[in-house]
């Protein structure tokens, strides 16, 4: 809801931060009942710093967060363009590169003078609307800023051709590629845009403490933690690989969509994330089987086969229960002070490494001054397992951690895919334990 048309009196007054947002991809959204996203992540953090409770208050799009915070009816707005409209605004927390977006299979415009004459689609309010504009008038295009949509309703609609340009910053795009790999950037457009939070002048000692929190974050590793939770894992598969996980949604995926339910059903883990699971480790494929020895859908070795007595590992529907049974183990053995969704992440590490060289790359990072329950530290310690100097000093010895890194981020990815493309499926499950594994 937007908030009322006075202004509000100063945070420090009420104990309440106000915040006016726009909802967009991975920055900010609300999903059952819960909001997540870059900002949300590093606006709330700033609120605790202040001692303050948060309120968000949602603009439609950019014109109206920046007369939200320009009237004084909120007390900051968040991802605001450096330079649009009579605010100031705290140091940069994000610059990214402004792009051309088309079709892989088209005839897109090759250097910026063959803009002219073309249209291109844009967010209502986006600042990429005023870069276009601002081109020499010989080679500026239409710009049609299209309401009512964020970055990756836009760029469905050029995958899906009623657009055949789009300009988004490089972020949305790197998001958007991974539903929809057959776009691609065509141009770049001059400079950066830098995002920042918006403070009409009102509150001055607001974007001072603004600043420094910000540049605290930076020192910290606390902007870099976030940055690496919502947007880390995006650019681990290529278009390719990504266009062929898609095919097999449509083709392989719903010949074992009952045996994921089930999965679901036994365990509580959200089958998406299963299944995503299961086509990192086989592709879908109920015979798979590897050099080593470990075999079928969920790549089940013999010991762990074993332990779940599993009567036949080539049996999908008995191989992706066994392999959702074996991932709520670790996922129970993963300590407790280890966060959602990192405890999650941890336990798909472990599902690839075994738990033994899990507790061995614990110890090593706990060695190391590292926090062993954080992902964003784990994912820089798990490779070392594979240095003659560290695994000498483990019991489990040699890993190959980097590989199960990339299992980890290869799984955010497909789960981020099946999240768009595919329902959730409403169990019987009751445990309060329950996990959704939520893209960022």
């Amino acid at each position: 809801m937007v908030a009322g048309c006075t202004q509000i009196e100063p945070p420090a007054a009420g104990g309440e931060l106000v915040v006016a947002v726009r909802e967009t991809p991975a920055f900010f959204q609300r999903e059952d009942g819960q909001t997540t996203g870059f900002e949300h992540d590093l606006i709330s953090q700033f609120a605790r710093s202040l001692g303050m409770k948060i309120r968000f208050v949602t603009a439609t799009d950019a014109y109206q967060l920046n007369e939200l915070a320009a009237s004084g009816r909120v007390h900051m707005a968040a991802s605001m363009a450096i330079g649009s409209g009579n605010l100031q605004y705290s140091v940069p927390i994000r610059s990214v590169a402004q792009l051309v977006v088309g079709h892989t299979d088209g005839l897109g415009p090759e250097e910026l003078s063959d803009l002219a004459g073309r249209t291109v689609e844009v967010v209502a309010g986006s600042p990429l609307a005023d870069s276009l504009r601002g081109l020499d008038e010989n080679i500026r295009p239409t710009v049609i800023e299209i309401p009512e949509i964020d970055e990756i309703g836009l760029l469905a609609r050029l995958a899906e051709r009623p657009a055949t340009l789009a300009a988004v910053h490089e972020t949305h795009l790197d998001l958007a590629v991974n539903f929809h790999p057959d776009l691609r950037p065509l141009l770049r457009l001059p400079g950066n845009i830098e995002f920042a939070w918006a403070f009409s002048g009102n509150v001055p000692d607001l974007r001072t403490k603004a600043d420094a929190f910000i540049a605290a974050a930076r020192a910290d590793g606390t902007l870099a933690r976030i940055q690496d939770r919502y947007f880390g894992h995006i650019k681990r598969i290529n278009a390719a690989g990504i266009a062929k996980f898609i095919d097999s949604i449509q083709t392989t995926l719903p010949g074992f969509r009952r045996d994921f339910h089930a999965a679901q059903e036994l365990t509580g883990i959200d089958w998406r994330l299963i299944a995503a699971l299961a086509y990192q480790e086989s592709k879908w494929d109920p015979l798979a089987t590897s050099p080593t020895n470990v075999r079928g859908m969920m790549m089940l070795t013999e010991d762990t086969a074993d332990h779940l007595r599993v009567q036949n590992r080539l049996d999908a529907a008995e191989s992706i229960r066994a392999g959702a049974r074996y991932l709520s183990e670790l996922l129970e053995q993963v300590p407790a002070s280890a966060p959602h969704p990192d405890r999650l992440w941890l336990a798909l590490s472990a599902y690839n490494l075994g738990m033994g060289h899990f507790r061995g790359a614990r110890a090593i990072a706990k060695g190391m001054k590292r926090n062993a329950d954080d992902w964003y530290e784990m994912k820089q310690v798990l490779p070392l397992l594979a240095r003659p100097e560290v695994y000498a000093r483990l019991k489990s010895g040699r890993a190959r951690g980097g590989e199960a890194v990339i299992m980890v981020e290869n799984i955010r990815s497909y789960y981020d895919v099946l999240i768009r493309f595919q329902p959730e499926h409403k169990s019987g499950y009751n445990s309060t334990q329950q996990l959704k594994f939520k893209p960022r």
